[in-house]
């Protein structure tokens, strides 16, 4: 079975802006009707083999996330997750075919200050989905809410890969979308009038989707101002 990685990219930088690390869920991409679905949600690099202890220096900073699942009937069921020692695990038990949806979200990130780098004072939101296919009744991946930007996966009866992005809930048309692979391969696509994209997977290997928006809204969290929100959604797939 394929396994999923949904990665969400987590600007967590100890000596500049271009060290980060990312949140990601790790779930069988197909699921079996009565049997438990196991969802892992890291923290780390996986690229590099890096990935954070629970209750080590790094993670803590990022484990205020919300986990749920979606079920093919839209209706929304928090998940509990368990601290193990490099990842939290949550379990679900599929009792109908569809497609299945787990959802994280992670707007409880405390504000960083970059403008010695010049990126500015911004807030982060980030999100991603997992999608679980139970049987043969096959239906494109809900989204959580609409509060920031996501990857949904779309249902397509073909090889290719099919997602939209959506930003507060429409389409974000025109925006850049970096697909990578693991040995550092890379490319450049841009979302159509949709806010889709679609692309094959030509070789046995990591891919990782990401898309960022910048939000030029100033605000206040937990007493203190930024100058904008940084979004960001990323999904990964382990072909």
């Amino acid at each position: 079975m394929k396994r999923i990685l949904i990665t969400i990219g987590l600007l967590l930088f100890t000596v500049s802006p271009m060290f980060a690390h990312y949140l990601w869920l790790e779930t069988d991409r197909t699921g079996n009707l009565n049997k438990k679905q196991e969802v892992r949600v890291y923290f780390g690099e996986y690229t590099h083999g890096v990935i954070e202890k629970v209750k080590g220096e790094n993670y803590p900073s990022v484990s205020k996330f919300n986990l749920w699942l979606i079920q093919p009937d839209g209706t929304k069921t928090a998940l509990k997750s368990t601290a193990k020692e490099n990842y939290y695990v949550a379990y679900f038990t599929p009792k109908t075919n569809g497609t299945y949806t787990v959802a994280l979200n992670n707007d409880n990130i405390e504000v960083l200050d970059y403008t010695k780098w010049d990126f500015g004072i911004f807030k982060t939101h980030y999100q991603s989905t997992a999608k679980v296919q139970v049987g043969n009744k096959i239906s494109e991946t809900k989204t959580l809410n609409g509060d920031g930007i996501v990857i949904k996966e779309l249902a397509n009866e073909d090889d290719e890969i099919k997602l939209q992005v959506l930003f507060k809930g429409k389409p974000l048309a025109k925006n850049e979308f970096k697909i990578y692979v693991s040995d550092l391969w890379s490319k450049t696509l841009e979302t159509d009038e949709n806010g889709e994209v679609s692309f094959s997977l030509p070789w046995n290997t990591k891919y990782t989707m990401e898309t960022i928006y910048e939000e030029r809204v100033p605000g206040t969290y937990n007493g203190k101002d930024y100058e904008f929100v940084w979004h960001c959604a990323t999904y990964c797939i382990n072909n």
